[in-house]
C-alpha cells in the first residue's frame, strides 16, 4: 500500500485540474538511478497502463507498475512547502539509504 498526506493530495488534484493535458491520476515509477541507485519519478496521466496497479486515494488514482510497486510498498508520500525548497518527498520503508535530496535511494 502507498499513502499519500493530505498536503501530497492536495497538491495533485491541484496539479491535475491545472493540466493541460487530460490526465486522471499519478503515475509513480521506480527507475535505476540517481545518486544511491534507484530514482522516483512522478507524473500526471490520463489511464493506467495495462500492468498498472491502480491505487484510489478518496478520488484520486495513483498508478504504479508491478516492478515499481515491489519497491513503494509501505511509502508514505508527502507535499512540504518550504522556504528552500517545495516539493514531495518520500517515506520508503524498504530504502536502506537514501541521498540529501530525498528523490533516489538503494
Amino acid at each position: 500500500m502507498i499513502n499519500l498526506t493530505d498536503s501530497a493530495v492536495n497538491a495533485i488534484k491541484s496539479a491535475i485540474s491545472s493540466s493541460t493535458q487530460p490526465a486522471s491520476g499519478l503515475r509513480i515509477t521506480v527507475e535505476a538511478g540517481g545518486c544511491s541507485g534507484f530514482k522516483y519519478t512522478m507524473g500526471l496521466a490520463e489511464e493506467p497502463k495495462p500492468d498498472d496497479k491502480v491505487i484510489e486515494c478518496g478520488d484520486l488514482k495513483v498508478f504504479v507498475d508491478d516492478k515499481s510497486h515491489q519497491h513503494l510498498v509501505g511509502t508514505t508520500i508527502d507535499f512540504v512547502m518550504a522556504l528552500e525548497s517545495s516539493g514531495f518527498t518520500f517515506h520508503n520503508p524498504n530504502a536502506t539509504s537514501s541521498c540529501s535530496c530525498g528523490k533516489s535511494f538503494s
